[in-house]
This record gives C-alpha cells, sequence and structure tokens, in this order.
C-alpha cells in the first residue's frame, strides 16, 4: 500500500485497482482566493434545510395518531428510528466526506431528505413514518459531519472560527424552524399533513443547488501505485504521514474519531455539547403535553413557537459570545443548562408557564454555547481531511444519550406520573452539565486559558 499527500494534507491510500480520488484544498489551501463572505452564510442553508425537516413532524404526530390510530408506544418507536438513522449516518458520513468530498455525501443525503418528505406528505400507515424518520436521520447525520464542515471549508483557513459560529447556528436555527413553520401552516392551510411537506421538499431543493454550485474543495484523481489485494484491518485515528502510524486499511462505518492531539477538545466539547443536546431534547418531548395542560389548548402553534423561542435562543446567543475565549463559551454553557434544568423542575411542581419558557430559553443557550465551544475547540486543532469525522464524533456524543432519553423518559413517566420523571430527569442533566463545567474549568487551570476567537 502507498499513499499520496494532496495540496490539502489529506493522504490517501489504495487497495486494489485504480486511482483515488481526494479532495484538494480549494481556497487559500489551494492556491486560490478565498470565497466570498456571502458565500459562506449561503453555504449554511443545506444545514439549516435539513434540521428544519429534523422536528417538523412533531407537530403533526397527534393528526396521525388520530388518523392511523397508533399507540404512544408505536409514537416512541417512530421517534427512536430517527436516532437509528442518524447515528447510523454518523458512523459512515464523517470518513466518507472526509475522503471523497462534500458534494458527493449532501447530494444523495438531500435526495433522502426529499424521499422522505414524500413518505411524510403521503403516509397512510405507521411503517411510513418509520421510513421517513429513518431517512430523515440518514439525512441529518450527512448535515452534521459533510454540510457543517462544508461551511468551514467554504469559509477557509483564516475563518474556521465564523464557520464554526455559521454551522452551529445554521443547525439550531433549523431545528426550531421547523416546528414553528409546520405548526403555523398545519394550522391555517388545508392538507396539514401535504402542505407541510411541500414547503419542506421546496426549502430542500433550494439547498441541493446551494450544494451544488458552493465552492468546496473538489475532487482531483490522485495517482497512487495500486498494490496487490489484502484484508483490511483497521483505519487508524490519525492520518498517514502523523507521528505514530499511519491507515493500514480502508473502513468505511466506524465509530468516528479525532486525530491525535484532539481528544481532550472532544472530551470537553461532548461534556458541554451532550447535556446540551439532551435537555433540548428533553424539553421537546415535554413541552406540548405540559402546554397543552396548562394552557389547556391543543393549538399546534404554541409548541412550535416554545421550540423556535428554545432554538433562537441557541442561535442568538452564540452570536454573543462569538468572541469569547472557548472555554469561556463551554462553562457558560454548562451554568445556562444547569439553570434551565433547575427552571423546568420549577415549572413541573408549579405549573408556571412562564418558568416553562425560561427552561426552554436556557436550555437552548446552552446547548448552542457547548454546540459552538465543541465546535471551535475541533476547528482550531483539526485539519480539514477530518474535520467531518470529527463533527461526526461531537454529535454522536450529544445524540446518542438524547436517543436513550426518549426511551427512559417513556417508560419513567408512565412508571412514575411526569412530575417525578421530570424532576429525576431535570437533577439527572443539571448534575451531568455541572460536571462538564467542572471538566472544563480544571482542563483550562492546567492548560492554559482559551484563545481570543481569531477574527
Amino acid at each position: 500500500m502507498s499513499g499520496r499527500r494532496t495540496a490539502a494534507g489529506a493522504v490517501v491510500t489504495v487497495r486494489g485497482g485504480g486511482p483515488r480520488r481526494a479532495d484538494a484544498a480549494g481556497g487559500a489551501a489551494g492556491g486560490s482566493a478565498a470565497a466570498p463572505l456571502w458565500w459562506v452564510w449561503l453555504a449554511a442553508w443545506p444545514v439549516t434545510a435539513v434540521f428544519a425537516l429534523s422536528n417538523a413532524a412533531t407537530p403533526l404526530y397527534v393528526l396521525w395518531q388520530d388518523e392511523l390510530g397508533f399507540s404512544g408506544g408505536t409514537l416512541t418507536v417512530v421517534f427512536a428510528s430517527y436516532i437509528v438513522g442518524l447515528l447510523a449516518s454518523l458512523l459512515c458520513c464523517g470518513v466518507l466526506s472526509d475522503r471523497f468530498g462534500r458534494r458527493p455525501v449532501l447530494l444523495p443525503a438531500l435526495g433522502l431528505a426529499l424521499a422522505a418528505c414524500l413518505m411524510f406528505a403521503t403516509a397512510h400507515h405507521v411503517a411510513v413514518l418509520i421510513v421517513a424518520r429513518l431517512f430523515t436521520g440518514l439525512a441529518v447525520g450527512a448535515a452534521v459531519s459533510a454540510g457543517m464542515a462544508a461551511v468551514t471549508d467554504v469559509a477557509g483557513p483564516g475563518r474556521r472560527r465564523l464557520g464554526a459560529l455559521l454551522a452551529s447556528s445554521a443547525m439550531v436555527f433549523g431545528a426550531g424552524l421547523g416546528p414553528l413553520l409546520s405548526g403555523v401552516l398545519s394550522e391555517t392551510l388545508p392538507a396539514p399533513t401535504v402542505t407541510v411537506f411541500a414547503v419542506e421538499a421546496a426549502l430542500l431543493g433550494t439547498a441541493a443547488l446551494v450544494v451544488w454550485r458552493m465552492p468546496v474543495p473538489v475532487s482531483v484523481p490522485v495517482p497512487v501505485s495500486v498494490p496487490a489485494p489484502a484484508p483490511v484491518r483497521r483505519a487508524s485515528a490519525e492520518p498517514a504521514g502523523d507521528k505514530g502510524g499511519g491507515r493500514d486499511g480502508v473502513v468505511w462505518m466506524r465509530v468516528p474519531g479525532v486525530p491525535r492531539g484532539s481528544g481532550w477538545h472532544l472530551a470537553l466539547g461532548v461534556a458541554v455539547f451532550g447535556p446540551g443536546i439532551v435537555a433540548t431534547s428533553f424539553v421537546l418531548s415535554l413541552g406540548p403535553s405540559l402546554l397543552t395542560d396548562l394552557l389547556d389548548s391543543d393549538s399546534r402553534i404554541v409548541p412550535g413557537a416554545l421550540a423556535f423561542s428554545m432554538f433562537l435562543a441557541s442561535t442568538c446567543v452564540q452570536f454573543a459570545v462569538q468572541r469569547r475565549s472557548r472555554h469561556t463559551i463551554l462553562v457558560g454553557g454548562a451554568v445556562s443548562i444547569v439553570l434551565g434544568m433547575v427552571t423546568l423542575v420549577v415549572a413541573v411542581h408549579t405549573a408556571a408557564v412562564w418558568a416553562l419558557v425560561a427552561a426552554a430559553v436556557l436550555a437552548g443557550a446552552g446547548q448552542g454555547m457547548g454546540q459552538l465551544g465543541g465546535l471551535s475547540l475541533l476547528n482550531s486543532s483539526v485539519p480539514n481531511h477530518r474535520l467531518a469525522e470529527a463533527n461526526a464524533a461531537l454529535s454522536v456524543g450529544g445524540y446518542a444519550p438524547a436517543g436513550l432519553l426518549a426511551v427512559g423518559a417513556g417508560y419513567l413517566t408512565d412508571a412514575v406520573g411526569l412530575t417525578d420523571a421530570a424532576t429525576t430527569f431535570g437533577v439527572t442533566l443539571a448534575t451531568a452539565a455541572g460536571l462538564g463545567g467542572a471538566l472544563v474549568l480544571a482542563r483550562r487551570s492546567r492548560g492554559g486559558r482559551g484563545e481570543p476567537a481569531p477574527r
């Protein structure tokens, strides 16, 4: 086996026949001018469009339950199928994107998202909903890994912190935009389960055009020698040519990781982003039923507005803290999550709408800071040819416990009731976030202060 380093610093290893295609650096790395700033912003749109689909179905499940007659337990399966698709996608899309480029991963993912829209719009059986959610999870996994890395690629080496900011903001803004659009359109227009996904399909269509035209690094042929076939054994955690060894095989699906030297950055990001994404998922799952009880209303707009407010807070806080050090952002995220979970427990015990809204805003802000801090740390140390895999690793650390929450919360609520279950989960998440913040502070005291955000 042999390899060749590309202009971006990536090394391609080939096993068995023909030249392999690898990412060549674009922008400064490739010797051409950096992309215009407006392209950096536009490159974030596909991430927003895919994440809008991720939560668009949430306000509509009550309609499908009435029409198709499935139980709450079956609804849990529908939710879980999304997490299965997401995690499966994260296991391979980061590796594939780093090897073959962002566009070859993103375009098929957008095709899956469009297929999911068609299934949602025409669903007449719960199995169709399960497959649609599975396809949605697969598309979201590609957006998390390849899509967010593409934003950083377009931003270029001199604007990596801006790339992390826009990629992270696009994700959370889309996650909030989906349920808001779904709630409003389903309440005001006919054929709600069709209209919502027709609009979402149009958004995904524009996202596909952006991916097709965005100035991401292109694939170029890399001549390499072709060795005799050999069994695939493993893929090293660091690129060939790095100290400590290189890849000795090609593995297309594996638990994503980061190069040597970036492990602590990943650990610190997961320590805060993990509790943050679980907290927002908890509020998303608990909020609609609480609002229905507190306001005595079955409006689909109100839960959608609550979700939008949570993710809007997540978006705005990232722009507000972007110039702070990365460690400060992570600690702020941990504090916000702790306050959010304490406020949520207060909301459950006092039946106060203001406390529920405050909990959503605080949880969203904490998740946003955890995500931005984690992505920024990875962007500061991980080279472009491993960045999509690193993004996937951060997301696995957050979404895996969020998937377990969906199942655990349902069983615990059935066993002890909503109040006790919410209290248990709130205290658990507050403790986890507090420990994450303490880890960041301890690491900061040992390794020095986080540096100011680069322009």
